[in-house]
């Protein structure tokens, strides 16, 4: 209990950690509503790219003092498209082009950052650090996750059906690609801001996790999205307790209280956990 009245009592003193709770808790929200569309999507692994292959537009933003989002989001766009032309104009399956993009783009970008002499700035970048983020940088994720919310609100019917069924989507006249695209856009957006908190190694995480464990729950995706929320939600600030309590790596604290909260629904979800899904097998062998 002393510790949890420390934290309490530290986010009443220090800004600091004020400021990485509320950019924690948006991040929690934001990935919370793009990342089921992720995975329901097939696009997890281009999440992984995206997410390593901003490192070069990080570091030139870096050489160039500008700031970090134009470069990466930059990149992040170029890591699609390129992994787009190379799986359509060749026999590359798109898994292979995903894996030559994403590392030749990660190389290039910790090159760079040796150029631009900043050790500790690449382990923040590959690591992140919740802890000290500026207030900017908490107004930017924000703006980012308004424009995310009002994206899926407006659209939500139309990335429904583009997901589930592309096939029924191009019959009823919507524009398949125009939302592939977007919804990479999105991907790209949110990747890019949480590298504040989770840094590039394990913001993919961030994104798949929580929509995973919501899966395990539900079937529906409008409830996909309100327990994938809660979960990632709820994981920022068990994960920034932990790392501000114990002296630990915030975007790993994070990251590891969302895999227990994976792992316990893979084990006890009543719809597909583990544990239910074979008491159900053995009660029907048994029938």
């Amino acid at each position: 209990m002393d510790y949890i009245y420390a934290f309490i009592d530290g986010l009443g003193q220090y800004q600091f950690l004020r400021l990485g709770l509320i950019t924690s808790l948006i991040i929690g929200v934001i990935v919370g509503i793009i990342g089921p569309f992720v995975i329901l999507h097939g696009l997890s692994l281009l999440g992984d790219a995206i997410s390593h292959a901003v490192l070069p537009g990080v570091a030139l933003a870096y050489i160039f003092n500008v700031h970090y989002t134009i470069g990466a989001t930059f990149f992040g766009l170029l890591t699609a498209v390129l992994i787009n032309i190379i799986s359509e104009h060749s026999k590359i399956k798109n898994d292979a082009a995903i894996g030559i993009v994403f590392s030749a783009f990660f190389a290039l970008g910790v090159i760079l950052i040796g150029f631009a002499n900043s050790a500790t700035n690449l382990y923040h970048i590959l690591f992140g650090n919740v802890l000290a983020v500026r207030e900017s940088d908490v107004w930017l994720t924000a703006i980012v996750g308004l424009g995310v919310l009002i994206f899926v609100l407006l659209f939500y019917k139309e990335l429904k059906i583009t997901v589930f069924d592309p096939t029924v989507a191009r019959s009823f006249g919507l524009n398949v690609r125009f939302f592939d695209y977007a919804l990479i856009l999105m991907l790209t957006l949110v990747a890019v801001v949480s590298l504040t908190s989770v840094g590039t190694i394990l913001v993919v995480a961030m994104l798949i996790t929580p929509a995973a464990t919501a899966y395990l729950w539900t079937d529906r995706l409008s409830h996909m999205i309100y327990l994938s929320i809660i979960a990632s939600t709820l994981a920022s600030i068990v994960g920034l307790f932990f790392s501000y309590s114990f002296n630990l790596a915030s975007g790993a604290a994070i990251v590891l209280t969302l895999a227990l909260f994976f792992m316990i629904s893979f084990l006890f979800s009543p719809k597909k956990g583990l544990i239910f899904t074979k008491l159900r097998a053995r009660r029907a062998h048994a029938s």
